[in-house]
């Protein structure tokens, strides 16, 4: 029996997920929204749970602690002391909120305790554990990040109290040295704009980001001025008679309308120049913000190493500049940082921290190859050949199956002639983002493919950008960049020599008028200020999706693919062959490779297609 096999759970906001770390290792996480096919599910993640022992060929008496990724109690203190403070506002959402929290919430142990119950037996007095929210988020960014020491960063909307962390990591220890407090939070003001601007909260942040570049931020300053008081050291404090989400049940109030002129934007409205502006105004605020705080953390810890997770730090733009602005040397950013990777945290922060545990490091690397604790975030479900084969028949699809050449080699024809090509191979993915094992891929030279992509493949707005897939050893050759981004999480620009040069017609245009201008020669995965969200790719996390690429570059010229994840809008990233299939058949996927199963759409009966896609709530 394992000795030290700890299990993480999430659960009950969003994101629920479930991970284990078995004598130090992370050998399996997954979120429970891939099985339920709920997007950002916040139960309990029975399905993620069952997943992990079954990878670690364990069951739950075999775990040394069950640790939850925060401690409830702390966090119903803050609920409280808020609907307190703004007494009587907020009555409404305090009679909404509390039923939940005395019925499940709060007495956290015993939910556990029977939602676990059918997984076996279990000491829960003495191998039950509660981690803080950020204590958690700080350990997922530092235990598995190819560091012997670095400083941490976590930012986020909140924890119990907390909402923004700095501290250090040395060794097997994490010192959390300074925090910021909620009402005040950076993830919240981001959430504040997000709702504003029309786009779901908790869900949406990522398309406030990428319709950012459309705009200017005409607004940067009126931020500044009214909404935060930012100093020096990257510290802050929202002015929140602005601000409804201590006490309401939305985010911004009148006031906040009154301020930019307009009400709140209706979800599926159409988006206008002044929409565009707000989001380039609040990209640029929060750069600057995690500018200071980076420049302090880098000059009062004297380290060249960073480390980020939380929330905010999935935003791939203001981390392009971190990076680009020198104070530190090397940055790893956690691939889960929302709340799904605080499952991981959690364990890690039992095995490393509580249980003085040691670390073992390879470093020499920004992480990959195997040198940082994520294995490249391939830390899902995988299928054999023969599950595939026996799931593809059982649903009616006609398939071809070819060695791992031929496999390959159609590929490439598919991605050759401009076609969506369907990608499942291998583990899944943990995290937000498709690395290549449930992905679709595309040509990125190809003008018309970010279109195609996003009205007839994704069913999503057509402003948003894709990011490009490029072999490591290439990167400096077509982007600004001259390390690694395994998990997709840094923004850099086209390098100069293979932009197109604008005419001034077109360097005139304004918002989405800007959308269909070519800007490089890869102009699918090109954003319109020249930028995109890299994902470098590594023979030894990936080795079948590095050898599509080679090939592809072989073939074509070109080291570069479109990846954007397998799913359509609304939808979790697909999980199964099955869930597979379902979105080839319902969207306009050309041809779909799972395993070494080769499937095109015009070999397919027409009885499997399908408008599924309709099937999901619109994120």
């Amino acid at each position: 029996m394992p000795e030290k096999a700890i299990l993480g759970i999430s659960a009950f906001y969003h994101d629920s997920a479930a991970a284990l770390v078995l004598d130090g290792e992370v050998v399996a996480a997954a979120q429970e929204e891939r099985f339920t096919r709920k997007k950002h599910d916040p139960g309990f993640p029975a399905n993620a749970v069952a997943y992990c022992l079954a990878e670690g060929g364990l069951t739950l008496k075999d775990l040394e602690y069950v640790v939850f990724y925060e401690k409830p109690f702390l966090k119903f203190e803050r609920l409280l002391e808020t609907y307190l403070g703004f007494a009587p506002h907020g009555l409404r959402s305090f009679q909404m909120a509390m039923p939940l929290w005395t019925r499940e919430k709060l007495f956290q142990k015993s939910v556990l305790r029977k939602a676990l119950a059918s997984f076996g037996d279990f000491d829960w007095e003495k191998r039950l554990s509660f981690v803080e929210h950020h204590e958690s988020h700080a350990a997922s960014a530092f235990y598995p990040s190819p560091f012997e020491e670095a400083a941490v960063l976590t930012m986020d909307g909140v924890g119990e109290w907390t909402t923004t962390s700095a501290g250090i990591g040395s060794h097997n220890r994490i010192e959390l040295l300074k925090e910021i407090h909620f009402p005040h939070s950076l993830g919240l003001l981001y959430s504040a704009f997000t709702y504003y601007t029309g786009f779901k909260v908790n869900s949406g942040e990522y398309k406030l980001m990428g319709l950012a570049p459309y705009g200017t931020p005409k607004y940067r300053q009126r931020i500044f001025d009214e909404l935060i008081d930012v100093k020096d050291d990257g510290s802050f404090r929202l002015n929140l008679s602005y601000f409804n989400y201590c006490a309401g049940l939305t985010m911004t109030n009148g006031r906040f309308d009154a301020l930019f002129g307009l009400p709140p934007r209706k979800p599926e409205d159409r988006l206008e120049q002044v929409h565009m502006d707000i989001a380039a105004s609040v990209q640029a605020v929060l750069d600057e913000i995690v500018l200071r705080l980076t420049r302090s953390l880098a000059r009062e810890t004297g380290f060249r190493n960073l480390c980020l997770a939380g929330g905010v730090a999935l935003n791939c733009v203001s981390n392009g500049k971190v990076l680009r602005d020198g104070h530190f040397d090397r940055l790893w950013i956690q691939p889960a940082s929302g709340d799904a990777g605080g499952a991981l945290g959690a364990a890690l922060a039992v095995h490393h921290g509580y249980l003085g545990r040691e670390r073992a490091i390879d470093g020499g690397s920004d992480g990959v190859g195997g040198l940082d604790g994520m294995k490249g975030s391939y830390l899902g479900p995988s299928f054999t050949q023969s599950e595939v084969e026996r799931e593809l028949t059982a649903i009616g699809a006609c398939y071809t199956v070819l060695t791992d050449c031929t496999l390959i080699e159609n590929c490439v024809d598919v991605l050759a002639e401009a076609k969506a090509l369907g990608w499942f191979q291998g583990r899944m993915e943990f995290g937000p983002r498709a690395l290549g094992s449930r992905s679709i891929l595309g040509d990125p030279r190809s003008s018309a493919m970010q279109s195609v992509l996003n009205l007839k493949v994704k069913f999503r707005e057509s402003f948003r950008p894709f990011a490009p897939s490029v072999l490591n050893e290439d990167v400096s050759e077509w982007f600004e960049l001259d390390r690694e981004s395994p998990y997709m999480l840094l923004v850099a620009d086209v390098v100069k020599c293979r932009r197109r040069l604008m005419t001034e017609a077109e360097e005139n245009l304004f918002g989405i008028e800007k959308l269909n201008v070519p800007r490089s020669e890869i102009p699918a995965v090109t954003h319109v200020d020249y930028s995109a969200r890299i994902q470098t790719v590594h023979r030894e996390t990936n080795p079948r999706y590095y050898a599509l690429l080679s090939m592809f570059k072989q073939r074509c010229g070109c080291p570069v693919l479109v990846n954007t994840s397998f799913n359509v809008r609304g939808e979790p990233i697909v999980c199964t062959p099955r869930d597979a299939f379902r979105c080839f058949m319902g969207t306009e996927i050309d041809a779909l490779a799972i395993g070494n199963c080769f499937l095109r759409k015009e070999g397919q009966h027409a009885a499997n297609q399908r408008t599924y896609h309709q099937n999901f709530e619109l994120d």
